[in-house]
């Protein structure tokens, strides 16, 4: 269980895992602070989760946004105890089609927002505290197509790594979670691709897809007491899905776009 009265901010915390954490932590007494690029859904979960919450919109691509949101919300709210990344897009494409725009754009927030969440949350973290990121399968299991997410989930997890052992001293723990396919905005657009979700559960032991209420959980545990002395680790979760097969999700949109065309 997550500690009590702990100032949390969490970013992407507006929708998907983001959102389920935000309500999981705040009900355990945590502050919760939520940072998202869309700054009003922001402001309107954090008035749904009532009493000591805030909303901030931010860009974590954007250093100078970062800095102010750690900054105004340390001022605000005292030294921050915990800090959870949940930002992430992707952009599908094989490594030979795939633009130069739509890289960046993935490394950037996955990799680069990271990389800006662990630089600020150090300068503005109380002694002993706790950041989780959240990577994903595609950290450690590539996929056809997912070049650029699976480079940079893979960064993340050796980013975590190096946070771990550079804030040790301080006795802040760095930790991530891997999680698999989980039903959220960002993986919204593969329901609309014929087979291809049945494909990523086909290839889970455990048989299902994930929620964001499991990962939720998940994060709860790495911020709390009971993860004491565990820093610069990586959890699967993923229903078992890192010991089988990815999905070839180029193959799967080839297929509904020829089937699309065949009947047109």
């Amino acid at each position: 269980m997550s500690t009590p009265g702990q100032t949390t901010i969490i970013i992407g915390g507006a929708s998907g895992i983001g959102w389920a954490t935000a309500q999981l932590l705040a009900g355990r007494g945590n502050t919760v602070i939520i940072a998202d690029l869309d700054g009003t859904a922001a402001g309107t979960r954090a008035t749904e989760l009532g009493a000591n919450t805030a909303g901030h919109q931010v860009d974590v691509t954007d250093e100078q946004a970062m800095r102010t949101l750690f900054d105004t919300v340390a001022a605000d709210h005292g030294p921050i105890d915990t800090v959870v990344d949940c930002a992430g897009i992707s952009h599908p494409g094989t490594i030979a089609d795939l633009s130069l725009a739509d890289w960046k754009a993935t490394v950037d927030v996955c990799l680069t927002g990271a990389f800006l969440t662990v630089k600020h949350a150090a300068h503005t973290m109380r002694d002993g505290g706790s950041i989780v990121l959240v990577a994903s399968l595609n950290g450690r299991q590539p996929g056809v197509g997912m070049g650029a997410y699976c480079s940079a989930k893979a960064g993340v997890l050796m980013l975590t790594e190096v946070a771990a052992m550079e804030l040790a001293p301080r006795g802040i723990r760095v930790n991530a979670v891997n999680p698999g396919f989980v039903h959220t905005p960002l993986t919204h657009g593969a329901t609309l691709v014929p087979g291809l979700v049945e494909e990523y559960i086909e290839n889970t032991p455990l048989g299902r897809a994930g929620t964001p209420a499991d990962v939720a959980r998940t994060i709860a545990f790495l911020t709390s007491g009971d993860t004491g002395w565990m820093t610069g680790a990586a959890i699967d979760l993923n229903g078992g899905a890192h010991t089988m097969r990815y999905p070839n999700i180029v193959e799967r949109v080839a297929d509904m776009t020829a089937t699309s065309t065949d009947t047109a």
